[in-house]
C-alpha cells in the first residue's frame, strides 16, 4: 500500500531540481567573471574578493549534494518504468556529483595561491603555473562531470517520457536540447581550444527550473504504479468471493 510521503515524493523531487538549479546558477554568477582572463589576472581577482570565491566553492559543494538526493529520488520516482536504465542513469548522475566535488580542489588550491598561502619566496613564475595547472584541473573537472550529466540525463528524460509523470513535452525539451549540450561538452572535453558556442546551452538552461517548477507545484500528472494506492482489481474480486462464500455458510436466519 502507498503512504502520503510517496505521493509527496515527486514534489521532493521538484524542490531538488529547482535548489540545485538555483546553486548551481548562483556559483557560475559568484565566480565567472573571476575565473576570466590570464592565470595573473585570475590569481589578483581571486585575492580581491576572497570571500566571493569561498562562497562560490560552497554553493558548487552545495549543489553536488543537490544532485545526489535528486538522483536518489528520481530512481525511487522512475525506477518501475526499467530498473536498469534507472541503474546506469543513477551511477551517471552520481559520478556527476563526484567530479563536481573534486572541481572545487582545484579552486581551492586558487584561493590558497591568491591569498598567500604559499611560501613568500617561491617565484613568481613558479606561483603563476601551480594556478594554471589548478585552475585547468577544476575546469577539466567541470568538463567531465558535465560529460556525465549529459548521458545521464538523457536516460532519466527517456523514462520521464515514459512514465508521463510530467507533461511529454516537457520530457520532449530534455531529450531535445540535451544532445546539444553534449556535443558541446565533448568538444571541450577533447580539446578545450575550439571553444564551441555557448549558444548550444541556452536552450536547455531553464528546463530543470520549469521541469522543477512543475513537480513542485503540480506533483505528478499521471501517477504511475508505484504511487497507486488503489487495490487492484484482482483484489476486490477476491474479497467479494469471499464475501459470498461467508454468506453461503451463514445464510441469516
Amino acid at each position: 500500500m502507498s503512504t502520503g510521503s510517496d505521493a509527496r515524493t515527486p514534489r521532493y523531487l521538484g524542490a531538488a531540481f529547482v535548489f540545485q538549479f538555483a546553486t548551481s546558477l548562483a556559483a557560475g554568477v559568484l565566480s565567472g567573471s573571476m575565473l576570466a582572463g590570464t592565470i595573473s589576472e585570475v590569481l589578483v581577482s581571486i585575492s580581491s574578493n576572497l570571500g566571493q570565491m569561498r562562497a562560490s566553492i560552497v554553493l558548487e559543494l552545495l549543489t553536488s549534494v543537490g544532485i545526489i538526493v535528486m538522483t536518489s529520488l528520481l530512481y525511487v520516482v522512475l525506477r518501475d518504468q526499467n530498473r536498469a536504465v534507472g541503474l546506469v542513469a543513477l551511477g551517471l548522475w552520481m559520478a556527476e556529483a563526484l567530479m563536481l566535488a573534486v572541481k572545487t580542489l582545484g579552486l581551492y588550491a586558487l584561493v590558497a595561491l591568491s591569498a598567500g598561502h604559499v611560501d613568500a619566496g617561491t617565484p613568481a613564475s613558479d606561483r603563476e603555473m601551480l594556478g594554471s595547472l589548478s585552475l585547468d584541473f577544476s575546469q577539466h573537472a567541470g568538463q567531465v562531470s558535465m560529460l556525465f550529466f549529459c548521458l545521464g540525463a538523457l536516460l532519466w528524460y527517456y523514462l520521464f517520457f515514459r512514465s508521463r509523470i510530467v507533461p511529454r513535452v516537457l520530457s520532449l525539451w530534455g531529450m531535445v536540447t540535451v544532445p546539444l549540450v553534449l556535443v558541446n561538452t565533448a568538444l571541450l572535453v577533447w580539446d578545450r581550444s575550439l571553444d564551441p558556442s555557448i549558444a548550444l546551452y541556452a536552450p536547455y538552461v531553464p528546463f530543470e527550473l520549469v521541469i522543477g517548477l512543475w513537480l513542485l507545484i503540480k506533483g505528478a500528472s499521471v501517477p504511475s504504479a508505484h504511487f497507486d494506492s488503489s487495490p487492484a482489481p484482482d483484489t476486490v474480486l477476491g474479497r467479494q468471493k469471499e464475501v459470498g462464500e461467508a454468506k453461503e455458510h451463514h445464510p441469516a436466519s
